[in-house]
């Protein structure tokens, strides 16, 4: 498989996972991007046997879209500190069931982790093990859709990485993710395979060595149900 690479350097590589691809390594044995990067840096630099290549953050399996590894452990801990202190900018596109009643807004929960099922849930402030989550979400277009009705283009700026948190708080304010099969209620009982209408559509962080804010989009224009927005993208 081959991964469509952004930018590469010295310090990190920056790349657009495809859907259906784990960032990581899991139980399925299914190629992820660390291994499937790896492979292209032993093509790359045949003489270094073993490439250092460090996860600096995560996508949901089903979720596609530009991510940055870094090939050095200083930068690893370079941005991973950015990750901490909210530096480390991440941005998403989706298409949600519905229409919210403000073109823009944020939205503040407390999730809950469910890790038996691999889910997440909203709780009341203050209750054990919740974490805080906060997004900001602007409407960018809305259309009519035969058999879902209302669907939304909205962007999200992520300002927490919780556990599925754009899916969880989108689907409790009553905007379930086009294709998402564990919180929409309008896809959990679809026999028929969706994908879901999540990507990460923008990246921006410091670089490790230069200290320059480097900015990194993908934009799905031919992947369904974005393609009915293609207009705006």
């Amino acid at each position: 498989m081959e991964i469509e690479i952004l930018y590469e350097d010295p310090h990190l590589i920056v790349c657009v996972k495809p859907p259906k691809v784990p960032s990581q390594g899991d139980p399925t044995g299914d190629a992820d991007m660390l291994t499937l990067l790896k492979e292209h840096l032993k093509k790359e630099y045949p003489k270094v046997k073993n490439p250092y290549l460090g996860l600096v953050h995560r996508l949901d399996r089903p979720v596609g879209g530009v991510m940055v590894f870094a090939k050095t452990k200083e930068a690893n801990g370079f941005l991973s500190k950015q990750m901490q202190d909210k530096s480390f900018q991440k941005k998403y596109l989706v298409v949600a069931c519905g229409k919210p009643e403000q073109t823009q807004g944020e939205l503040k929960d407390f999730l809950l982790k469910l890790s038996s099922v691999n889910m997440s849930k909203v709780v009341e402030t203050g209750t054990k093990n919740s974490k805080e989550a906060i997004l900001e979400y602007e409407v960018l277009k809305t259309i009519k859709d035969e058999q879902y009705g209302q669907l939304s283009l909205m962007k999200i700026n992520l300002k927490t990485g919780r556990h599925h948190q754009i899916r969880v708080q989108l689907a409790y304010s009553g905007l379930g993710i086009w294709g998402d099969n564990k919180y929409n209620k309008a896809f959990v009982k679809n026999k028929e395979w969706t994908q879901i209408a999540l990507w990460s559509t923008e990246l921006s962080f410091i670089h490790p060595k230069t200290k320059k804010r480097l900015v990194y989009t993908s934009i799905p224009e031919e992947v369904l149900p974005f393609s009915l927005f293609t207009n705006i993208l």
